[in-house]
């Protein structure tokens, strides 16, 4: 029985496991890394973060060239999520666990989407996916108990879990808009008299 159900589950995973290798290999190095750069840099990088992450969500929903509805909704999630990094006070570590786990929940939810599609053995893709990304990020901060200069702290935990929820209702709330465009278009098209009479 193979792995993958499609080369498009195969690459979602893949991501996925990129995204944590880098936060996991990180864990040893992250207060250092923040120390030798400076304020602007810093700031800089989320941005740059961020961007990524809106771009990862928007993509992921859409199947083809956005329409109105489907605009509003990209707005809203960009708006959201631009709330949340460059308006929470909240600390630099903070806001990267937003951008982490983020990720992590978009990449988790389109590969389950994905093996449901083919196999149909995945029971609600979007729950499953922010439990697992809850999960990873429950034992992203576990390791950190274990290493010294780093602590558990449960409310990492909750922004890890509150960032897969947000990437995965906004990545579903666009691929909504997508699909009901669909159907939209699909009955305006089939109520349209045949010219071929």
């Amino acid at each position: 029985m193979a792995l993958f159900t499609s080369d498009r589950e195969r690459r979602l995973w893949l991501w996925c496991l990129v995204v944590l290798v880098a936060i996991f290999s990180t864990l040893w190095l992250a207060g250092t890394i923040a120390q030798w750069l400076d304020r602007w840099v810093i700031d800089n990088s989320f941005f740059a973060c961020w961007l990524l992450l809106m771009i990862a969500i928007v993509a992921s929903g859409l199947k083809s060239k956005p329409g109105h509805v489907e605009m509003w909704v990209i707005l809203g999630t960009t708006a959201v999520y631009g709330m949340l990094f460059f308006r929470m006070v909240i600390t630099p570590a903070e806001r990267t666990h937003l951008f982490e786990y983020g990720l992590v929940g978009v990449f988790v939810y389109h590969a389950l989407k994905e093996r449901k599609k083919n196999d149909g053995r995945v029971p609600l893709p979007a729950l499953m996916a922010i439990l697992i990304t809850a999960l990873l990020g429950t034992i992203d901060e576990s390791i950190q108990a274990l290493i010294p200069n780093r602590i558990f702290d449960p409310i990492d935990i909750a922004f890890n879990a509150i960032a897969g929820l947000m990437s995965v209702l906004a990545s579903m709330a666009i691929g909504w808009a997508q699909q009901k465009r669909s159907k939209s278009i699909s009955r305006l098209n089939e109520s349209k008299p045949n010219s071929k009479r």
